[in-house]
């Protein structure tokens, strides 16, 4: 999921007008820079990013405590509403072909960032500690932070939610320059259709992560 994000904010950062779906700390600051009429970047697009994100964690909300004890059908059912919403988005980038303008851009920002504030809801609920899916601020700070003093598992989640949202950004950005929109984008909901299929498998058989009270520490 962490890689997913890498994907889908290298499409809308790099391809509809410089925003962020995933990442509303970087979209806030770029809506700043619209609003004062930077070159570059898309009101419409930050704007509906903004709105499409709080929606997503307004829906997720609910949803997450509805399933606070089944933690893997909660990533489950999260996962496969994100990958219908983005696999929308791949619709319109591949209708429109060519350069996104600022309606269209608005129209794909929007099901992705509602994907995205889904997607951290359902992290902020399952609550493992060091494992972000959308943003590395703190990730990167308890790196640094905790080096002599955090164990080896807990540093390598932090690093591994690095590196994942790396490979996603460095995929996602060598699809657009080479591919198209369309083509980085379709990564993001493939690798969650994935996702549902193993978690699918792994709730018929009941493990501890399942169980809230053994989530890792």
């Amino acid at each position: 999921m962490t890689t997913a994000t890498g994907l889908v904010d290298a499409v809308s950062v790099l391809g509809l007008g410089r925003v962020f779906v995933a990442n509303m700390t970087g979209n806030v600051v770029f809506l700043g820079f619209a609003v004062a009429g930077a070159p570059g970047f898309s009101l419409a697009a930050s704007l509906a990013a903004l709105g499409g994100f709080l929606v997503g964690a307004l829906i997720g909300g609910p949803l997450a405590s509805s399933r606070a004890h089944r933690r893997g059908h909660l990533l489950r059912d999260v996962a496969l509403v994100e990958a219908v919403l983005l696999f929308v988005g791949v619709g319109l980038l591949a209708g429109a072909g060519g350069t996104p303008g600022s309606g269209l851009a608005a129209a794909v920002a929007a099901p992705a960032a509602v994907a995205l504030g889904l997607q951290n809801s359902a992290v902020r609920r399952l609550a493992v500690p060091d494992l972000t899916t959308t943003v590395l601020t703190m990730t990167l700070t308890g790196i640094a932070a905790d080096v002599r003093s955090a164990g080896r598992p807990v540093v390598t989640r932090r690093v591994l939610a690095v590196v994942t949202m790396f490979v996603g950004a460095l995929a996602g950005t060598l699809l657009v320059l080479h591919a198209g929109l369309a083509w980085a984008l379709l990564p993001a909901p493939v690798l969650l259709v994935l996702v549902v299929v193993v978690l699918a498998v792994a709730v018929r058989r009941p493990a501890p992560w399942q169980d809230p009270a053994g989530a890792p520490a």
